[in-house]
């Protein structure tokens, strides 16, 4: 398999951290060290020659055997890698070097966003820190932080895993600048062309950063407000110009607007990056964003910054689904889910990660209404009644239409299941008009000529009166009582009833 360019500064970075975490094969975001090495040389740039992708594909399987290397063979193997990679590099751009075309701005290439589980100075393992591990010891937490963390009632790392985001922000889409529409939320490339920072004439503790910034297929304005008058200070705005110098590459994350000077982004996201192509380190620009259910006085950021913590400890989640079902329903495993829950790397792997997580609570939520039902049948007995009768005979002979077939079969359902001694449990599904009523009356009138009480609940007070008129219409002329028992029913009334229930009258609630 060919590609056009390998993304250089990433991998140097990937063998910087291995070399100084002492060829350990560190775990990342989603792979080992060395299963990150073979997919990115599983991926040979069409520019080499055939002698340098001979050299290339060399080198990837090297690292498929790095696993069983002594330390002494992987440093080795690193070093030979580096010096690669950078002999290579130095091949394909002399290649490329070429007079630029000045009519055009500079085309830059789409951002990539480093994995947010890795720091910039460390990588973290699993090992470093545990699920039932208070959120005070991590490093990137603190004592204080973790102070804003509890009112959200968040103390240790598995409370954060499981503290999924309400909604998400995709700022992954990367567009063209001369393909935004308004409305869309997308993260866009260019180089500064003007930029200008300065207090507001009109509110002296405002301050605006205005950048203009260009692709090859346009160019757009872009203002940040900051409110604070330590923003007003000339050396932070000066620093500001300096950080958005004219030739900078600049990505910018937000939501398409348009106003009266033309389509822009609403107060978006700025990162400059070190060259084009360049990985992006922002917590927020490139990336599915996550929106967490926050309370008065805890940023989001500071939420953010604890889940990337403590992301890490999701590979100590144990798996409770057997593969046989992941596979049967095309699910990740949870400890994928909850990492990609959190931050995702695009929305196709969020629906993943969601679908998992929906399948979990359905599935403990049905396995919790079998294991209720299972201590039913076993710890309790139910009335037997009779399905046959004179009552029912009566009831079906003064109805003025005949039962249909759906009716037929789910009474006699219902009929069968009222002469064993375990529980019924049922639920009738229909429309508005279906015959659900009649179904619920033969069912009643099974327990009264078993020498039983029965009671049809209502949710409302409105439905319990209409099925209360429709009652008496049948009961009366099969000569049995039934009262309408609901929250109004006055005080003396109720007790009434409560009299006539002693003496077995039917009721309707």
């Amino acid at each position: 398999m060919t590609t056009e360019l390998p993304d250089w500064v990433r991998l140097q970075k990937a063998l910087s951290v291995e070399a100084e975490k002492g060829f350990t094969d560190l775990m990342g975001n989603q792979y080992r060290f060395s299963e990150f090495l073979c997919l990115s040389f599983g991926k040979t740039p069409n520019l080499l020659t055939p002698s340098e992708q001979r050299r290339w594909v060399a080198i990837a399987s090297e690292f498929a055997r790095y696993a069983q290397m002594t330390p002494q063979q992987r440093q080795h193997l690193v070093a030979d890698t580096r010096r690669l990679l950078q002999e290579l590099r130095q091949a394909i751009e002399s290649r490329l070097a070429g007079k630029p075309n000045r009519s055009k701005p500079p085309q830059v290439k789409s951002p990539r966003t480093t994995p947010l589980i890795q720091s910039k100075n460390e990588v973290w393992t699993h090992r470093e820190i545990t699920l039932e591990q208070p959120l005070s010891q991590l490093a990137a937490v603190g004592v204080r932080k973790s102070s804003y963390l509890e009112r959200l009632g968040l103390y240790r790392v598995r409370d954060i895993l499981y503290y999924y985001p309400r909604d998400h922000i995709d700022y992954a889409n990367q567009v063209n600048i001369s393909h935004l529409v308004v409305g869309e939320t997308v993260t866009i490339m260019g180089t500064v062309k003007r930029c200008n920072c300065f207090t507001s004439p009109r509110n002296k503790k405002l301050t605006i950063l205005e950048v203009i910034i260009r692709d090859s297929t346009g160019q757009i304005k872009l203002n940040r407000f900051f409110a604070g008058a330590r923003y007003s200070n000339r050396g932070w705005q000066y620093q500001q110009k300096s950080r958005y110098s004219s030739g900078a590459v600049v990505a910018a994350s937000g939501l398409v607007k348009k106003n009266k000077y033309g389509v822009t982004l609403e107060n978006p996201e700025l990162e400059v990056l070190d060259q084009p192509g360049a990985s992006i380190e922002s917590m927020k620009i490139g990336r599915v964003l996550p929106v967490y259910p926050l309370t008065e006085g805890v940023p989001a950021d500071l939420v953010r910054g604890a889940v990337i913590a403590a992301l890490p400890a999701a590979a100590q989640l144990k798996e409770p689904l057997p593969a046989a079902l992941l596979k049967q329903y095309g699910l990740m495993k949870v400890r994928d889910a909850i990492a990609h829950i959190h931050f995702p790397p695009d929305s196709d792997t969020l629906a993943h990660a969601r679908r998992r997580l929906v399948f979990d609570e359905f599935f403990y939520l049905q396995l919790g209404f079998l294991q209720r039902r299972q201590a039913q049948y076993q710890t309790e007995d139910s009335a037997v009644l009779s399905p046959t009768g004179k009552l029912i005979d009566q009831f079906n002979q003064i109805l003025p239409f005949e039962l249909t077939g759906a009716q037929h079969r789910v009474v006699s359902d219902i009929l069968n299941d009222l002469q064993s001694e375990t529980p019924m449990n049922r639920l009738v599904q229909g429309d508005v008009g279906s015959g659900k009523t009649v179904v619920a009356v033969i069912a009643i009138l099974a327990a009264i000529q078993s020498g039983y009480q029965a009671a049809l609940m209502a949710p409302t007070e409105v439905l319990a009166e209409q099925h209360y008129r429709k009652l008496v219409s049948w009961f009366n002329l099969l000569h049995l009582p039934v009262e309408l028992l609901t929250g109004s029913t006055k005080v003396a009334k109720r007790r009434e009833i409560h009299a006539q229930l002693q003496n077995r009258i039917r009721s309707t609630r």
